[in-house]
C-alpha cells in the first residue's frame, strides 16, 4: 500500500492517553512496530506526559517523542535519552528554558480569548493546539467553534494540530456515547480550502468527502499540510483503516 502525501506524518501516537492508556512497555515495541511498517511514513511522534518521561527514557527508545507538559508547569526540563522533537503546553504561555530550535503546540481553549491567544501566537515559529474530543459531550467543540479555529489559524498563518476524538476520517455520531465527532478527513478538506470550511466540517458522506479529496491539486495539499500539521491519536491502525475502506490508500503494483 502507498500513503498519498495529503496524509504523510498525520498520526502522532497518543497510545498511552485515554481512552487508549495503554502501557509504556506495550506502547513502546508498537511504535517501533509503526517505524518499520510500511505506513511508517504516516506515523508522527510517540507522545508522553513529561511526568513519565523518565521511564520512557529507561526503555531506550528509538523515534521522536513529544512531551505533554502538565498545566501550570513553569519550566521546560530536557530528558536524557530521549529525542524530544517537540513539546504541547496545555496553556497560552510557554514554560521558560525552552530550546531555542524546539516547536511547541500551545493547546488554545474555546471562546472568547481564542481571537486574542492566536494574535498573540502569530509570528512565531509555534503551532497551535486545538482539542476535538475526550471523554464528556462537553470536550468535543461544536462545529462553528472548530471552524472558527480554524478560520482564527488561517488569517493569521498558524500551523496547529488537533488532539482526542478525531481518529476516524469522517464526522459521526457514536453509536455507544452519542459524542459527535469530527472526522480529520473533514479538516484536512477545511484547511485545503476554508472558504468552504464550515461546509467540509459537516459533511457525513464518506464517498463524497474521499472524492473532495482525490480532486485536490497539489497546492491545495501544501496548503491543507501546512495548516493543519497532526492530530494525536491513541490507535493508528483505525484511521488506516477508514483511508483503506474510503478507497485512499491504494496498493502497490508487483
Amino acid at each position: 500500500m502507498t500513503l498519498p502525501a495529503l496524509f504523510l506524518g498525520l498520526f502522532d501516537d497518543a497510545s498511552v492517553f485515554p481512552p487508549g492508556d495503554l502501557p509504556l512497555g506495550e506502547a513502546v515495541p508498537a511504535h517501533h512496530g509503526h517505524r518499520s511498517a510500511w505506513y511508517a511514513p504516516a506515523v508522527g511522534p510517540f507522545l508522553v506526559g513529561a511526568g513519565r518521561a523518565g521511564e520512557l527514557s529507561a526503555l531506550r527508545p528509538e523515534f521522536p517523542v513529544a512531551l505533554v507538559l502538565a498545566p501550570g508547569t513553569a519550566e521546560y526540563r530536557p530528558v536524557a535519552g530521549l529525542d524530544v522533537t517537540g513539546v504541547e503546553v496545555a496553556a497560552a504561555e510557554l514554560p521558560a528554558g525552552l530550546p531555542s530550535g524546539l516547536v511547541a503546540a500551545l493547546e488554545l481553549p474555546p471562546g472568547e480569548l481564542l481571537f486574542k491567544q492566536l494574535d498573540q501566537l502569530a509570528g512565531t515559529r509555534h503551532r497551535a493546539k486545538f482539542r476535538t474530543g475526550g471523554l464528556a459531550a462537553e470536550a468535543f467543540p461544536t462545529e462553528p467553534e472548530l471552524a472558527a479555529f480554524l478560520a482564527g489559524c488561517a488569517e493569521r498563518g498558524i500551523p496547529y494540530k488537533l488532539t482526542a476524538g478525531l481518529h476516524h476520517a469522517v464526522r459521526h455520531t457514536d453509536p455507544t456515547t452519542g459524542f459527535e465527532h469530527h472526522g480529520f478527513l473533514n479538516v484536512l478538506l477545511a484547511a485545503a480550502d476554508p472558504d468552504r470550511a464550515a461546509d467540509y466540517l459537516a459533511e457525513r458522506s464518506g464517498g463524497r468527502l474521499a472524492d473532495a479529496a482525490r480532486q485536490l491539486t497539489d497546492r491545495q495539499i501544501a496548503t491543507a499540510r501546512r495548516s493543519f500539521t497532526a492530530f494525536g491519536t491513541c490507535s493508528i491502525a483505525e484511521p488506516l483503516a477508514d483511508l483503506a475502506e474510503l478507497g485512499l490508500l491504494t496498493r502497490e503494483k508487483s
